[in-house]
């Protein structure tokens, strides 16, 4: 069976189908397709949607809504991650579960706001004081927009801590004829929350990337959130051995999970000696330009990254692992090519397909600029 539907609208179903019943978020192009499904549908679910009065308010009050037991999704652009900022740095601290949809567009600041884009990638990862890691998504068409949302609720829930789904404005507002047996089901389970009359000590872990377990809301615990380090009770850390132990751990529970996080999609052809990596909306091109290489008799291998961050590096390694050549392919400056880079050989030649007027990238394009020819 087929339907048409946007990935705005394949996102608000996956989080409705994920169990979400908490929204916040402000208008802005190209997300506020988000907000309008989110509003219109989770009431009618018993969920609460607001639009709040500015995306400071919004990331505010699903980290509220979080810690009080909502399983929560928001929705922005590039100029409204900026403002989410120093709350996502607050949710990373605390361990707070949530999805935020990223919907690129072509930036900086107010930049051309109806245009497409990828220059998200770098910001994502590194948009918060620390540096400590995050879980991206990028799916490349509605499809995956329903599946990696679905994914991101379950990531969020597994490792208590924000996880960003970055799409961008062709991706939420093209309406596409979908299989929907291509839909996955992935279950999200119940929030691994303490027992009320447990003797609970909130942030207790018996190593590193251990994941604390929630504490219960509204029970005769004392809870304490803070963006200030903390100790295992969520006391102010002062001691190194404590300070220590906290900032080796919110690395350790993304760092030491590459292996369960990491997602590829691999198109790889035996001998070939170039392999053009993409992600987002630019793979459709990606997989009509290796499609044409092939028609030719040419040899070429395609990857797509679709867990951008943590980097999948073990999957990257294996598909270049025969390569001369590696063409990385994105609608910026080359932000991910620079991941590339520091995987790939001496021998290898790493070079750039890029764009920034707001136009997709076509496979012809990709031929004669990647030098696949």
């Amino acid at each position: 069976m087929r339907e048409f539907i946007t990935g705005a609208e394949a996102i608000g179903r996956a989080a409705l189908d994920a169990g979400c019943d908490f929204f916040a978020g402000y208008p802005i192009t190209p997300a506020t397709p988000i907000l309008l499904y989110m509003v219109k549908e989770l009431p009618k679910v018993g969920g609460v949607a607001f639009q709040a009065e500015d995306e400071l308010a919004s990331i505010g009050m699903c980290i509220g809504a979080a810690l009080s037991g909502a399983r929560v999704l928001t929705a922005t652009s590039g100029p409204g991650l900026s403002l989410y900022s120093e709350n996502i740095g607050l949710a990373i601290m605390a361990e707070v579960p949530m999805v935020i949809v990223d919907c690129q567009r072509l930036g900086p600041a107010t930049g051309a706001a109806t245009t497409t884009g990828e220059g998200d990638v770098q910001f994502l990862r590194w948009g918060t004081s620390g540096g400590y890691p995050v879980i991206v998504l990028a799916p490349a068409d509605a499809v995956d927009c329903y599946n990696l949302t679905r994914r991101a609720f379950y990531l969020s829930e597994r490792f208590r801590l924000p996880v960003f789904v970055a799409t961008d404005k062709e991706t939420v507002a093209t309406l596409s004829a979908v299989e929907m047996d291509r839909y996955l089901h992935e279950p999200v389970p119940k929030r691994n929350v303490a027992p009320a009359d447990a003797d609970h000590v909130p942030y207790r872990i018996g190593h590193p990337a251990e994941v604390p377990v929630m504490s219960p809301f509204g029970g005769p615990h004392l809870v304490r959130v803070s963006g200030a380090s903390y100790n295992e009770r969520g006391s102010r850390a002062w001691r190194p051995a404590e300070l220590d132990r906290l900032n080796r751990h919110l690395a350790a529970k993304v760092d030491q999970a590459e292996d369960e996080i990491a997602l590829v999609r691999a198109d790889l052809q035996p001998g070939a000696r170039t392999v053009v990596i993409s992600y987002g909306i630019s793979s459709g091109s990606v997989a009509e330009a290796v499609r044409l290489v092939r028609r030719e008799g040419g040899e070429v291998s395609g990857l797509t990254v679709i867990s951008l961050w943590p980097v999948p590096e073990q999957a990257i390694r294996d598909a270049i692992r025969d390569a001369d050549r590696v063409v990385v392919v994105e609608m910026n400056l080359g932000q991910y090519r620079r991941e590339i880079e520091r995987l790939a050989t001496d021998r290898q030649q790493v070079v750039g397909v890029n764009r920034v007027d707001g136009e997709l990238i076509s496979p012809d394009q990709i031929l004669a600029e990647g030098g696949i020819l």
